[in-house]
C-alpha cells in the first residue's frame, strides 16, 4: 500500500495509478482527444484497483492543467462541482508531458500486475514534478502532504542550483489567497492561507479568492454556521462565482466591514492552517526531505536524463551516418552489380562486402550482415532515381548534428540549463504567480469572539448553564471561554462554558476564568476547622489549573463560614457561648492577613469554637446605639414606656474616661448581639430585688434610672440601704 498506492514517487512525483495514466495516454497518443471511458478501461490493463480510482485520478491530474489537455467539464475546483461522467469528456497527454516524461529508449519497463503488458518502472522526468503538482496521501504508519509549487519559479529554482546560486521556493495555489509562510522550514513547517477581502465598501464585504483546499460552497457553509452561533453579524450571503470566485456578504444593520474582517479569519474558512510533510519514495523506501534537497536531487537526475539522451542520439547518428555512407557506396559506385550473378545468399553477401572493402576508409566500421540485408532491400526505383547531390547535404546534417550532441554532451550544465529555460519561456505566459506573500499576525478566536452568551444560575435548583431557564444572569460569555466555580463546600473547577451543569445551590463564587483578569482578584476564605472548630482565614490567588479538575480551597471535612473576593473587607465571627466569656463576637478586616498559595493553610482567628461569620453591617452588628431600642426592665411595671423611647432616641452621652467608654462598648456589644432575653432577666431580677428591699415602694428620694443600662447600674449603687 506504501509503494503502489498512497506515496508518490520522487523521480517522476507520480502515484503509481498516475504514471499508469500517463502511459496509457502516449500509448494512445495520435494528437486528438480520447474519451477518458477509453482511457480508463485502457488502465485497467495496469491498474487492477477499479475503474473509479483511475476516473477520479484522471480528473485530478487533467485540472492541475499541465500534463493532461482536456476538453469537456472536469468540474470546477473553486466551486467543488463534480466533473461529467466518464463518456462525456475527452483528454490527452499534452506536449509539455512529452518533453518532460516521454522516452521510451531510456526508460525502464516492467510486467503488469497479470504479466500480458509492460509498464514503466518510473518515467525520466526532467523537472522536480512532485514539487509543482503536490500531493497527498495516507499509507500505513504514514501520510505525505506537499503543497504545490508555481511551475515557473521551480524550474527558475533549478536553474540556479545548476548555475551554483542560492535558491528558496514558496508555494503557490491554484485557488490563489494570501499566504504567510514564516514556519513553511522548506515543506517540513506549516503555512497560513486567507482569502482575500474586499472591503471597500463598509456595509458589504466580497470574497474574491479562496485558501488552498477550500470550495465555495464550504467557505460559505462555515461562514453561515458562524453566523447562527452569534459570532458573525450578516444580512445575507450570495455567490456569483464562475470562473473566478466572488461571494458577496451583507453586514447586518450596525455592524461595519472592518469590524467583521478579523471575525471572518477567526470563525469562518477564510483562513486555513495547513501543516506539511515532504514525504517521497526514495530508492524503494518512504524518505522525509525537503523542497530545497528535492530541487538538487532532481538537477543532478536531470543532468543524467540528458546525458542519456545525448548519448542516444550519438549513437543513432553514427549509425545514420553508417547507414547513409554505405548506402552513397553501394549505388554511386555500383556494388549491386556484382550480384547479379550470384546464386545462392552467402554468395550474394560475400559479393556486398567484397565490394565495399575497398571503401574501408571512409566507411569506418565493420560491414555486417544486417548492412548487407538493408542494402539489398534498397528497391530498384529508389537507385534508379538517387540524388547524390541530396544525399551529401543530408550527410552534411547529420554530421552537424553529431557535432552539436558531443558539443552539449561535453557542455552538459550549460545544455541542461538552456533545456530548462526553453520550458521557462513556454509556461511563463500562463503561469504567473497567483498566490500573494505576506505577513499576517495570528488572530485569536477567544479575542475576537463576542460575548453574548447568557450564563445563568439558578440557586433553586443549584444549576449554572447557558441553558438555565430563569435564574440570576452571572454574566456574558462567549462558547471560547472558561467558567471558575467554587462551591459552598470549597471546592473550585475550571471547565468550558457549560450548558447545563450542577454546582449545588449557595455557589460561592463564579467567574470567568482567564489568567490576567484572576491577577488581580484575591479570594478570602473563612472556614471551621474540623477539628477542634476554630475559625481561619485563607487567602490566595487562583492562577493555574488543569481543565475539568476539582480542588480544595479549604483543607477537607471544613465548613465555609464566610467567603468574599474583595480586596478590602469587614466580617464578624460569632463564636459559640461560653462561660465567663461576655463577647461572642469578634470584628476582623480581610486586608489585613496575608496572601498565601492555594495548598497553604489558614491563618487562625480565634481559639475559641466559631458558629458563624458574615460581612460587617449585614445584621445590623456594631450599630451605634442611637439606632437600637434597650430592652423594657419586667420589674417597673408604674414606669411608662414613652420616656424610655424618649432616653432611647437621644444620643449617648460621650465617656468623659477610657474606662468608661470600654464599659459602654461591652454594653453595646452585649445589646445588640441578638440576646436581648439575658438582659431583660437580669434587669428584671436586679428590679425585684430592689423592690423587696424597700418593702415594694419606690423612694421619693430616688431618682427613676434613665434609660441605658450604665444608668441603671449607678443609680443601683446609689440607693441607700433601709
Amino acid at each position: 500500500m506504501i509503494k503502489d498506492r498512497a506515496i508518490p514517487e520522487l523521480e517522476d512525483g507520480l502515484k503509481p495509478v498516475q504514471r499508469r495514466i500517463m502511459h496509457t495516454l502516449f500509448e494512445a497518443d495520435d494528437g486528438k482527444f480520447h474519451k477518458v471511458a477509453n482511457i480508463v478501461g485502457s488502465c485497467m490493463k495496469y491498474h487492477p484497483h477499479g475503474d473509479a480510482s483511475i476516473y477520479s485520478a484522471v480528473v485530478v491530474l487533467a485540472n492541475k492543467d499541465l500534463f493532461i489537455d482536456k476538453q469537456g467539464n472536469f468540474g470546477n475546483i473553486l466551486t467543488g462541482d463534480e466533473a461529467s461522467a466518464a463518456r462525456y469528456i475527452e483528454c490527452r497527454a499534452s506536449v509539455f508531458s512529452k518533453d518532460v516524461f516521454y522516452n521510451p529508449k531510456i526508460t525502464e519497463y516492467e510486467e503488469s500486475y497479470d504479466g500480458r503488458n509492460r509498464e514503466p518502472v518510473v518515467f525520466p522526468a526532467k523537472i522536480p514534478v512532485v514539487v509543482i503538482t503536490g500531493a497527498e496521501g495516507i499509507a500505513v504508519g504514514m501520510s505525505t502532504k506537499i503543497l504545490p509549487h508555481n511551475p515557473v519559479e521551480v524550474l527558475r529554482a533549478e536553474i540556479a542550483c545548476l548555475r551554483g546560486q542560492n535558491f528558496s521556493l514558496l508555494p503557490d495555489f491554484p485557488t490563489a489567497g494570501i499566504i504567510d509562510a514564516a514556519e513553511y522550514q522548506d515543506g517540513q513547517g506549516r503555512v497560513r492561507v486567507r482569502s482575500t477581502l474586499d472591503t471597500a465598501d463598509p456595509k458589504r464585504i466580497v470574497i474574491r479568492d479562496l485558501p488552498f483546499g477550500v470550495t465555495t460552497e464550504s467557505l460559505i457553509e462555515s461562514i453561515e454556521a458562524a453566523a447562527k452561533s452569534g459570532r458573525l453579524k450578516i444580512a445575507s450571503i450570495s455567490d456569483y462565482t464562475t470562473d473566478r470566485v466572488e461571494i458577496e456578504i451583507k453586514l447586518a444593520r450596525g455592524v461595519y466591514s472592518q469590524e467583521t474582517v478579523d471575525a471572518l479569519y477567526a470563525f469562518t474558512q477564510c483562513e486555513q492552517s495547513i501543516s506539511c510533510n515532504l514525504l517521497v519514495i526514495k530508492d524503494g523506501q518512504p524518505t522525509l526531505m525537503t523542497v530545497t534537497e528535492v530541487v538538487r536531487h532532481h538537477a543532478r537526475r536531470l543532468l543524467a536524463i540528458l546525458k542519456a539522451e545525448l548519448e542516444l542520439e550519438i549513437r543513432e547518428l553514427l549509425d545514420e551516418l553508417h547507414a547513409r555512407t554505405l548506402e552513397r557506396i553501394f549505388i554511386e559506385e555500383r556494388v549491386y552489380k556484382s550480384i547479379e550473378t550470384k546464386k545462392t545468399q552467402e554468395a550474394v553477401t560475400k559479393a556486398v562486402i567484397d565490394g565495399l572493402r575497398p571503401f574501408a576508409a571512409e566507411i569506418k566500421r565493420e560491414v555486417t550482415a544486417e548492412d548487407v540485408e538493408r542494402l539489398l532491400k534498397i528497391p530498384i526505383r529508389r537507385i534508379s532515381l538517387y540524388d547524390i547531390e541530396k544525399a551529401r547535404a543530408e550527410m552534411e546534417r547529420l554530421k552537424a548534428k553529431l557535432k552539436e550532441a558531443r558539443y552539449h554532451l561535453a557542455h552538459l550544465t550549460d545544455y541542461g540549463i538552456g533545456f530548462l529555460e526553453g520550458l521557462v519561456k513556454r509556461l511563463v505566459p500562463d503561469w504567473a504567480r497567483k498566490t500573494k506573500l505576506a505577513s499576517f499576525d495570528h488572530i485569536d478566536a477567544r479575542e475576537v469572539a463576542r460575548r453574548d452568551i447568557a450564563l445563568r444560575y439558578d440557586p433553586q435548583s443549584g444549576y449554572l448553564g447557558t441553558a438555565v431557564s430563569g435564574g440570576e444572569l452571572q454574566f456574558n460569555v462567549s462558547p471560547y471561554d472558561k467558567v471558575l466555580v467554587i462551591r459552598r463546600s470549597g471546592i473550585w473547577s475550571v471547565q468550558p462554558v457549560p450548558e447545563k451543569m450542577f454546582v449545588d445551590k449557595n455557589m460561592l463564587y463564579c467567574g470567568i476564568a482567564d489568567k490576567d483578569m484572576l491577577a488581580d482578584v484575591i479570594f478570602s476564605l473563612v472556614y471551621s476547622d474540623p477539628k477542634n472548630g476554630s475559625a481561619y482565614i485563607k487567602r490566595c490567588q487562583i492562577d493555574a489549573w488543569i481543565m475539568n479538575k476539582d480542588y480544595q480551597l479549604a483543607p477537607e471535612g471544613a465548613t465555609v463560614l464566610y467567603f468574599t473576593a474583595a480586596k478590602k473587607n469587614s466580617f464578624i465571627v460569632t463564636c459559640a457561648p461560653k462561660s465567663r466569656f461576655k463577647i461572642n463576637e469578634e470584628r476582623f478586616r480581610v486586608e489585613a492577613y496575608a496572601v498565601k498559595g492555594l495548598k497553604a493553610l489558614g491563618i487562625r482567628l480565634s481559639t475559641r469554637k466559631a458558629v458563624s461569620a458574615q460581612a460587617e453591617g449585614e445584621k445590623g452588628l456594631f450599630d451605634g446605639m442611637a439606632e437600637a431600642s434597650p430592652p423594657k426592665p419586667a420589674a417597673a411595671p408604674k414606669q411608662s414606656p414613652k420616656p424610655a423611647r424618649k432616653l432611647a432616641s437621644k444620643p449617648a452621652k460621650k465617656p468623659k474616661t477610657l474606662k468608661e467608654a470600654a464599659t459602654r462598648a461591652k454594653v453595646k456589644v452585649s445589646t445588640g448581639t441578638g440576646a436581648p432575653k439575658t438582659a431583660a432577666r437580669k434587669t428584671t431580677d436586679k428590679a425585684k430585688t430592689a423592690s423587696k428591699t424597700s418593702g415594694g415602694k419606690t423612694s421619693a428620694t430616688t431618682k427613676p434610672p434613665k434609660g441605658g443600662l450604665l444608668d441603671k447600674a449607678s443609680a443601683k449603687k446609689k440607693t441607700p440601704k433601709t
